[in-house]
């Protein structure tokens, strides 16, 4: 793992610094936590590595092993990553963020990056991968995932002082590199063909200065950079490790045993078949033998009939499956528990109250607490960076019952004021409020010209 003082033992020497972005780079990709994030991102995409590359092995009599390319091998996976992280980062920012200033998230986003979406996908990568990385691009958040940014922290505080950005398409395309410091960010390439980095372009600020004329055009006269390092890193939690790591094994496992039941279905349909006076025959050539008869659905054996030939009896099964239905019931529920999940089957029958929705809810509700501390640490960053103050706060969305959370609020509402009964009543959004209650300002503002219009027209 490179840091902070390992670059700044380089920075003033060019050769050694590229030398440095490339054995970084490779030190990254071989880390544990690279090794973990990548692995986070295929079990993300249902791409589950350990089913994917399970291979169905036969032995011969001698006890060699070849692979089984003659019974069924489905390969089921599972999305309990995916689901369990969309819901967690769902859950938090769904109703996206929110600030006593309405008018501070239009400083953090542009139109097509808006805030509430760039928060929104780096904690999806955060959640994951263990960590992403926001940079605060002037006027928006540009997101960076941990498979393409190498961090480099500070031995002495553990602060983010620099870091490499990194892509590539494939191992003979070019490989680009662009060095991000405090002091501005330097670009670099390694062209098809060739071993070394060579400067593309050569350290900039991070902040452009532009006028524009009508003889020059537009024309940079100067540039600055930030009081602080402009890329800020979101934890998924606060243990700061990648959860695929902890859920791994029981996903792999409830993979299996449905691939395996699909499996045995397929490959019974249900027959199986004894095959008498054939000694002579391995399990390849048992399995080629089983092949034929789906495909041709016919086969000779020898002996011609006589007392003593080979024969062969199909006999029918049935596939148990109770016992495996009752442990992948068993091993989703372990999961769940242990991804501290909501369990929406908990609350999905009848007209469920509202203690025991929150019941189900409270294992989200810790495990959204951890991970809340983590964005609203990224977002202070930001705002720094922004030069902006401002303390965020989320509106998390639950699955309620609105008319038992209504009537709370509905009879409570003579010691409460017009803000804070719009607030909780459960189908308001927080974006709605500040317009209701412009709108009631107004009615009553309305309200009260029509009453003295009234009182001056009585009294003439």
């Amino acid at each position: 793992m490179k840091t902070y003082q390992d670059l700044q033992e380089v920075v003033n020497d060019e050769s050694k610094k590229k030398e440095f972005l490339i054995s970084a780079i490779n030190d990254h990709k071989t880390s544990a936590e690279y090794k973990y994030a990548k692995m986070g991102v295929e079990y993300g995409r249902q791409e589950n590595t350990t089913i994917m590359a399970y291979q169905k092995m036969l032995f011969t009599i001698s006890g060699q092993a070849i692979p089984d390319y003659f019974s069924a091998n489905h390969k089921l996976p599972s999305n309990f990553y995916s689901r369990f992280n969309i819901q967690e980062n769902q859950y938090l920012l769904g109703n996206g963020v929110n600030f006593e200033d309405n008018s501070i998230k239009d400083k953090l986003g542009t139109k097509k990056k808006a805030f509430d979406t760039m928060v929104q996908k780096l904690g999806k990568i955060a959640l994951t991968q263990g960590e992403a990385f926001g940079f605060w691009d002037m006027d928006h958040i540009e997101p960076f995932d941990f498979l393409e940014f190498v961090p480099l922290y500070d031995e002495e505080n553990g602060a983010l002082k620099a870091g490499i950005r990194f892509w590539q398409i494939a191992p003979n395309k070019p490989l680009r590199v662009t060095l991000y410091e405090l002091d501005g960010f330097t670009e670099y390439i390694r062209a098809k063909g060739e071993a070394e980095l060579k400067e593309y372009k050569p350290k900039r600020p991070y902040i452009l200065k532009v006028r524009e004329s009508k003889v020059d055009g537009k024309e940079i006269y100067d540039g600055e950079n930030y009081q602080g390092f402009p890329i800020v890193p979101l934890w998924g939690n606060q243990d700061h490790v990648c959860k695929i790591k902890a859920w791994q094994a029981k996903i792999d496992c409830y993979d299996l045993i449905e691939s395996g039941f699909a499996n045995d279905v397929d490959d019974a349909s249900l027959i199986y078949w004894t095959i008498t006076n054939a000694g002579g025959m391995d399990d390849v050539d048992l399995a080629k033998f089983i092949q034929h008869m789906k495909t041709v659905h016919a086969a000779t054996v020898g002996g011609n009939g006589e007392e003593g030939g080979v024969t062969a009896t199909a006999h029918t099964v049935d596939v148990p499956s109770e016992a495996r239905e009752t442990y992948l019931t068993r091993l989703e529920k372990d999961l769940i528990k242990d991804a501290m999940a909501l369990d929406t089957d908990a609350i999905a029958s009848g007209n469920t109250v509202a203690t025991a929705i929150r019941a189900a809810y409270e294992p989200l509700n810790a495990k959204t607490d951890d991970y809340e501390y983590c964005v609203i640490e990224f977002i202070q960053g930001i705002l720094e960076l922004a030069g902006l103050e401002g303390d965020p706060t989320f509106k998390r969305s639950m699955i309620i019952n609105q008319t038992e959370e209504t009537n709370m609020v509905l009879a409570a509402a003579q010691y409460l004021d017009h803000a804070t009964i719009i607030k909780h009543l459960p189908f308001i959004s927080a974006d709605e409020v500040d317009d209701i209650l412009d709108n009631v300002v107004r009615e009553e503002a309305n309200r009260f010209v029509l009453d003295n219009d009234e009182d001056e027209e009585n009294n003439k």
